[in-house]
């Protein structure tokens, strides 16, 4: 049988080293555990300071890692660097490191209703030692500083709104941006800054709901009366709109038929003048003709001036002397000689 042998250090000296490192090595993991803070990804830490004549929040942030840190002389406050919300809804369940959950803003309207608001605020730390300093440690900016200055902020704001002001995005967003703007400039005296102002949800109580659904139902009927009116009005005006156009179109066709009857009158009228214009040049110059050859027959030398247009006539043309009697005789009516002559 084999036996593990374990040879012990081969001196005192050795020995001694040996648990002396140990224990050195012991109370440096207890000191790295008693003397350091981890700051985690997403917080910043102001350091304060419990005993000397320095005690008190100091001055510097310190970022996330890890910090050597007394224990009982000084410790390391830490805030969130992250957008933080507040929450404002009866209704909501979805708390967390980074939101905080309070009750719907009731509202109390100018007609005397109540509205019951969800509100959602957006913000951030914006200074850690200004927070430390006038709020206190932990989270105490939620409760003490951001819930209940928005609370205020926001009644005095929205409640400057009808019951109807709140079915209308414009006037509703238009207060949320002056509530953002109210809270920003109260909220930076405690080193806080905020994002924005959402207003979620709005409902009306009981009493005012009946009052809308029953003004919505008279809206309606108002609305369908007056409706009714304007189309029985433009078929009216259509109608008369028609009859006025129907009347214009006769009564153009009837002047234009008038016009052509018009036309064809004048034209006849014109084209008769004209034949009988012509009719009587015609006559007036054969009577005129009539008259100057009867005038120029009966005056001296007449034939002499019948004799020189014969001639003009016969002037260019070649005249043969035929005789029609004896043996050589031609009688021009008897074609039959005349062709078997040639």
């Amino acid at each position: 049988m084999a036996v593990l042998k374990i040879n012990p250090p081969k001196s005192r000296r050795a020995r001694l080293m040996l648990g002396i490192s140990g224990v050195v090595l012991l109370v440096l993991a207890i000191g790295g555990l008693l003397f350091t803070t981890h700051i985690p990804p997403e917080y910043s830490a102001i350091r304060q300071i419990y005993l000397g004549p320095n005690k008190g929040p100091q001055q510097g942030v310190y970022y996330p890692g890890m910090h050597l840190v007394v224990p009982g002389y000084e410790r390391l406050h830490l805030f969130p660097t992250t957008l933080q919300v507040l929450d404002l809804n009866d209704n909501s369940s979805r708390g967390g490191a980074h939101i905080k959950l309070g009750p719907s803003i009731r509202i109390q309207t100018s007609e005397g209703y109540q509205v019951t608001v969800d509100v959602t605020v957006l913000y951030r730390i914006k200074d850690p030692y200004v927070v430390l300093t006038k709020v206190g440690s932990g989270r105490l900016y939620e409760t003490n500083v951001v819930a209940r200055r928005a609370d205020k902020i926001l009644r005095e704001t929205l409640g400057q709104l009808n019951a109807e002001d709140f079915y209308s995005d414009k006037v509703r967003i238009a207060k949320a941006l002056e509530a953002k703007v109210q809270m920003q400039e109260d909220l930076s005296e405690w080193g806080l800054e905020v994002f924005d102002v959402l207003i979620r949800e709005y409902v009306y109580d009981q009493r005012y709901q009946q009052a809308i659904e029953e003004r919505k139902i008279y809206d309606q009927k108002v609305f369908r009366s007056q409706a009714e009116v304007i189309v029985k009005s433009r078929e009216a005006e259509r109608n008369r709109v028609l009859a006025e156009g129907k009347a214009r179109i006769t009564v153009e066709r009837e002047r234009g038929r008038s016009e052509i009857r018009k036309i064809n009158a004048e034209a006849d009228n014109y084209a008769r003048k004209r034949v009988a214009e012509g009719e009587l040049l015609v006559a007036l110059a054969e009577a005129k003709g009539t008259k100057l050859e009867n005038r120029a027959l009966t005056q001296v030398g007449a034939a002499n001036m019948v004799g020189l247009e014969m001639a003009e006539v016969m002037e260019g043309v070649q005249v043969i002397m035929i005789s029609t009697t004896g043996a050589n005789s031609v009688n021009p009516i008897n074609l039959d000689s005349l062709v078997g002559g040639w």
